[in-house]
């Protein structure tokens, strides 16, 4: 259910701003985006986890006021990681 250190720094890699960048928005939603995705995939063969689910939603609220502050701070890279990660349909 938990990502992998080696996926972790695939994610950092990938959305990073800069050399050594963990902490920007766009770094924290992509690391948030894919636990939301394995704990969906949890989700499908134990569906009365609840306190599993009880997490999800915090991570979802986590992610979403993230997205939040990023779109309030700069519009273009909001958008641009929207469409990266395919959050929006």
């Amino acid at each position: 259910m938990s990502v992998t250190a080696e996926k972790k720094q695939e994610i950092i890699e990938g959305n990073a701003r800069a050399q050594g960048d963990t902490g920007s928005p766009e770094v924290q939603v992509a690391i948030l985006t894919t636990r939301i995705v394995n704990l969906t995939e949890h989700f499908k063969t134990h569906h009365k986890d609840n306190h599993s689910r009880r997490g999800l939603l915090q991570m979802v609220n986590k992610r979403r006021s993230l997205l939040d502050y990023l779109k309030r701070k700069d519009v273009d890279r909001y958008n641009a990681l929207i469409q990266k990660l395919g959050l929006r349909k």
